[in-house]
């Protein structure tokens, strides 16, 4: 292992690893008995997984396009991207789906590379309404396109397992730009062809 993949924001793999220890103290457990000893080790190992995104750059994935698209200028809909996430106030995680729509002016992307931003996005401490906003923000910064439409659904665990305990719970977030913002009638196409909530599967 290198030392860029053991040391992260200045804390060792090390001292990730002691602050579990630390934490199944507080919770009342024995880190050093049997079924815990590898436990810090895991958790360290998922924590670099669950937020990989902060090691990315969204912008990147969208950076090679397609303009030979024989002049098609109408609506691009990606839905039911799946995503995990985490949100900030209780590390406790989001589970949902991304729906993204946009309208190319003269170039497309490679549907594949939209999924990524957003796990890219996914991939850290986020709130919804943020990372919403950061993925239509980010498609329209590089591609440019005549709108975006970025719906997320989410289910928060934070809700669900601890406070209120309210299972089966879904947040709905948007973020509209551009003409999708603008015309109404665009915006509805959008929605229609997503179906936020419906029975279609």
């Amino acid at each position: 292992m290198s030392d860029s993949d053991n040391t992260r924001g200045g804390v060792s793999r090390d001292q990730a690893e002691d602050a579990v220890r630390t934490l199944l103290r507080w919770a009342g457990e024995d880190p050093a008995r049997e079924g815990l000893l590898d436990t810090p080790k895991r958790v360290a190992k998922a924590y670099g997984d669950w937020f990989s995104g902060y090691r990315s750059d969204p912008h990147e994935y969208l950076a090679r396009t397609f303009e030979e698209v024989a002049g098609y200028d109408e609506l691009i809909v990606l839905r039911d991207i799946e995503y995990e996430s985490h949100c900030e106030h209780h590390m406790a995680p989001i589970i949902g789906r991304v729906h993204v729509g946009y309208l190319p002016n003269g170039k497309v992307v490679g549907i594949s590379k939209l999924a990524r931003v957003v796990d890219a996005y996914a991939r850290r401490f986020q709130v919804q309404e943020k990372m919403t906003a950061q993925i239509a923000q980010c498609i329209q910064d590089v591609l440019a396109p005549c709108g975006v439409g970025v719906v997320v659904e989410g289910a928060h665990e934070c809700m669900s397992t601890r406070g209120v305990h309210k299972r089966g719970v879904s947040m709905v977030t948007s973020k509209m730009l551009g003409q999708f913002r603008k015309d109404a009638r665009t915006r509805a196409e959008f929605l229609r062809f997503i179906e936020v909530g419906s029975a279609r599967r």
